[in-house]
Formats: structure tokens, C-alpha cells, sequence
């Protein structure tokens, strides 16, 4: 089969794609192959290691969280979420301020994480982060996702 544009060429069978909305074990088959990869390719350094923090009330309910991961010298915030009962009361500073203090024990230097517009890009300014990309128009054509680091 050829392609007379920049369409890849489907191998013949007994090859399928298959698609789906979501397939857990695929996603752990996938993150432990790319383990493998990155680990070669980073020889000496540790790998990856996930980082959450969580803020819950006398009842144990989950009032905020946060979850990312530190892999050499950089650290990542996946998701950060705080319960609108209580935001403004300073639990995504304090959030924040944990996970950067464990990844400094872990060794990182600097934190990366994005927002979308409609989220909370000025919380991460406010917070010593800067922007160091925006595309436009994702996921709607009027936000955009904004991309930050931080040095440690």
C-alpha cells in the first residue's frame, strides 16, 4: 500500500489498531516500556518516582490535593485540585509549598506544570512560576494551556 500525502502506511495483517476510550493495562504496558527506554537513555540517575501531597479535614475527607512525579533533577505537577469549600483559604500554597520542599529532597531544581486559562495560571504565577509557553486555542478556541517552570 502506498500513500501519496504524509498518511503513514498501515502494515498488512495480522496487525489491527485498535481504539478505545480508555485501556488501563495498556497505559501500565506503555509506562513500563518507556520506563525501560529512560532508563536506559539516563543511566545513573533514579527513576521517576511519583509525588502526591493531600490536605484532609478532621474527618479525614479529602480537602486538597496535588500529584506529580520527580525523575533526575525536575520535578512535574500533574493535577492540582482544591475543594471549592475552602479555596481561599491558602491549602493550594500550602500544597505547593510541600511538594517543592520533597522535591528539593529528592534533588530537583526546578518544577514544571501547565493550566489552562480557565484554571488557575495567575495561582502559579502568584507562586513564583513563569511562562515559559502558551497554546492557544486548546481545549477551546477562546483558553489556552500555559506551561510554567520554577527554579527551586
Amino acid at each position: 500500500m502506498t500513500s501519496s500525502s504524509n498518511q503513514a502506511t498501515e502494515p498488512e495483517a495480522p496487525f489491527k489498531t485498535l481504539v478505545a476510550e480508555g485501556v488501563p493495562e495498556l497505559d501500565r504496558r506503555l509506562s513500563d516500556e518507556l520506563d525501560t527506554v529512560n532508563a536506559a537513555a539516563t543511566e545513573g540517575v533514579a527513576p521517576a518516582r511519583e509525588l502526591t501531597v493531600q490536605i484532609v479535614d478532621d474527618g479525614g475527607v479529602l480537602a486538597a490535593g496535588l500529584s506529580g512525579w520527580t525523575w533526575g533533577v525536575a520535578a512535574g505537577i500533574g493535577m492540582t485540585w482544591v475543594s471549592e469549600r475552602v479555596r481561599g483559604e491558602g491549602l493550594g500554597a500550602r500544597l505547593l509549598a510541600a511538594f517543592e520542599d520533597e522535591a528539593r529532597t529528592r534533588g530537583c531544581t526546578h518544577v514544571f506544570v501547565t493550566s489552562f486559562t480557565f484554571q488557575a495560571p495567575g495561582f502559579y504565577e502568584r507562586h513564583g512560576y513563569h511562562e515559559i509557553l502558551r497554546w492557544e486555542g486548546v481545549p477551546t478556541p477562546t483558553s489556552a494551556d500555559v506551561h510554567f517552570r520554577k527554579e527551586l
